[in-house]
């Protein structure tokens, strides 16, 4: 009788755990991040930084393909927190993006669990702080999607995987620099680049002081690494480039590429790349891991570069001696726009499905909606420094947007932004685009800022069809790529150029289109597009998390968090429950 009563017991766990199990058909990868403050010397200056799990950059997300992630981010800051996942496409749920138009803050001292699927996506990612311009402060992080056993990869499989994250620096924290916006100045010239959070090896006592600790890659020689370089700084392009190696180009955010070999590669802010990289050469001395900046008058930004070492196992000396040459292409600015065009997509390879990348043909499909989104200088409005697109300084809705859609909130936002730069003076306002869902749209980036600058767009990847100096034009269009362009989510747009791209609007919800420079972000240069699938069936797109957060209009909505550890995601409780069921049945048998 007590098997049998036990046995009704595991029969009822399994019916409450049967809504859990049937979500959980996709494995789950659980992590937990606090983001905290650390005194830490980068450039050997005592300074604030944001470090994730004490650790800075942050622990690295590993997942693969179609597994659900749970993230359970803590904040421990002294101010409000939303974490980005830049890449990571959040299929139908923009609930979980993590920027100001769709989530509403983490307070400080508050947790908050983004549970998402990495849904049909490989590739090289990273994480960072997207709002109060955080991310000048680090709490940075890099997320690797594995591919699935049964997709083969195009290249043979690495030796190892190494992650490397450039950035510019200041020695002033994110409250110093974005003061500085807010009071109308511009940053100036960055203190440093640093590589892993390190500041540079000291290749010229001139240049880098004692005592500055570097970052070091030790690599067994005749073997093949797969090195992820992402560009997690402020608003500085920087060349990569490895001592007397090749690095073979595989993968752009997400995507194989063509194999090229490189001797150096322009990595704009925001971008992630992967290279092939062998370790076939002579382990007389080590080798210099360089990042300098681009774009910049080099001789007076000579200690904005980062510096680190690659280590062979049996390297019999140190690295000496002056840096690898940057590109010599002081007077020809194509270099690097030519660069950036021989970057194409594998089409004969398969991503994160088995079908080859090359099979959805964009090149042949009508495009329904064209955006010139124009992008010019900070100018002042109503007596402050802004940036603007089209004309329009974006002011972040007080209530996310689709939590608004949700309970009918009004003016929280309009949806009238522009699809042409408008005429006139600059206005501050809430526009949005008013996207057409499963449209295919056609976005050019015109850039008639002075500075380089990176386009992102979260909830998509889009197929770079070209890019030029100049205005862009209908003309233009006879100049796009529609056979083999690369697809990736962020961009770079050169200074008095243009970049076009076309993508699928296929995934409903609310996408932030930004730069990916902080300083121009942060004074406003972004918009939304929101996609409404007009049958309503609720189909295409989630419902909000039961753990939503309310701010806004709804504030009076939020419930006070009673302690972080409280919050527990729908994967722990799979495991829980499933713990306690499996001890129910060990007993019963034991008792039979």
């Amino acid at each position: 009788m007590a098997f049998s009563g036990l046995f009704l017991l595991c029969l009822v766990f399994t019916a409450a755990l049967f809504p859990i199990i049937s979500l959980a058909a996709d494995p789950y990868v659980s992590y937990e991040l606090t983001f905290t403050y650390k005194t830490l010397s980068p450039l050997g200056v005592p300074q604030q930084v944001i470090v994730v799990n004490d650790e800075f950059p942050g622990p690295v997300i590993n997942a693969t393909t179609n597994y659900n992630a749970a993230v359970n981010v803590i904040n421990k800051l002294d101010e409000d927190l939303l974490v980005n996942w830049l890449g990571i496409q959040m299929r139908h749920d923009s609930w979980q993006d993590g920027v100001r138009g769709t989530n509403c803050p983490i307070p400080s001292n508050w947790n908050f669990t983004y549970e998402f699927q990495v849904k049909d996506q490989i590739g090289s990612f990273f994480y960072f702080p997207s709002i109060n311009f955080q991310r000048a402060s680090g709490g940075y992080g890099p997320i690797i999607v594995n591919r699935r056993s049964i997709i083969p990869l195009p290249f043979d499989e690495p030796y190892g995987d190494i992650v490397i994250m450039i950035g510019d620096w200041y020695t002033r924290n994110h409250t110093a620099l974005r003061t500085a916006l807010d009071a109308g100045e511009d940053l100036g010239m960055p203190d440093g680049v640093l590589i892993n959070g390190k500041g540079p090896y000291q290749y010229n006592s001139t240049l880098v002081p004692d005592g500055i600790e570097y970052e070091t890659f030790t690599v067994e020689p005749g073997r093949t690494y797969r090195i992820r370089v992402h560009n997690v700084g402020i608003s500085t392009s920087l060349n990569f480039r490895i001592q007397s190696h090749n690095m073979l180009l595989a993968e752009v955010e997400g995507h194989y590429t063509v194999q090229q070999n490189y001797t150096s590669f322009d990595i704009h802010v925001g971008q992630s790349y992967s290279f092939l990289v062998p370790m076939d050469q002579n382990a007389s001395t080590d080798y210099y891991v360089v990042a300098s900046a681009r774009f910049v008058n080099e001789s007076l930004w000579q200690r904005v570069t980062g510096v680190a070492i690659l280590h062979y196992s049996n390297s019999k000396g140190k690295a000496a001696g002056p840096l690898p040459d940057p590109p010599n292409d002081l007077f020809d600015k194509s270099w690097s726009l030519n660069q950036a065009k021989s970057v194409r997509q594998n089409g004969s390879s398969s991503g994160a499905r088995p079908n080859p990348q090359g099979s959805f043909h964009y090149g042949s499909i009508n495009v329904t909606n064209v955006y010139l989104l124009q992008s010019l200088p900070p100018t002042a409005i109503n007596g402050k420094l802004r940036a603007t697109l089209n004309g329009i300084s974006f002011v972040n809705p007080d209530t996310p947007i689709r939590l608004a859609d949700m309970y009918k909130v009004k003016g929280d936002y309009k949806l009238d932004f522009p699809s042409q730069p408008l005429t006139g003076k600059p206005r501050l306002d809430r526009s949005i685009i008013n996207g057409t869902f499963k449209g295919f749209a056609e976005i050019i980036f015109q850039n008639n800022d002075t500075v380089m600058q990176s386009f992102h767009m979260d909830g998509f990847s889009f197929y770079v069809v070209g890019m030029d100096y100049g205005l862009w034009t209908n003309d233009s269009r006879n100049q796009y790529n529609k056979w083999d362009a690369v697809s990736r989510c962020t961009v770079q747009v050169f200074p008095g150029g243009w970049t076009a791209v076309f993508v699928y609007l296929d995934n409903e919800g609310a996408w932030n289109i930004r730069t990916e420079n902080l300083d121009r972000w942060y004074l406003g240069q972004e918009t939304y597009i929101r996609l409404v699938n007009p049958e309503d069936n609720k189909i295409t797109e989630y419902s909000a998390p039961e753990n939503v957060l309310y701010c806004g209009a709804l504030s009076y909505l939020q419930k006070q968090q009673q302690h972080y550890n409280l919050a527990v995601s729908s994967s722990q409780n799979f495991g829980l429950l499933f713990t306690l069921l499996m001890a129910v049945l060990a007993a019963g048998f034991n008792l039979y």
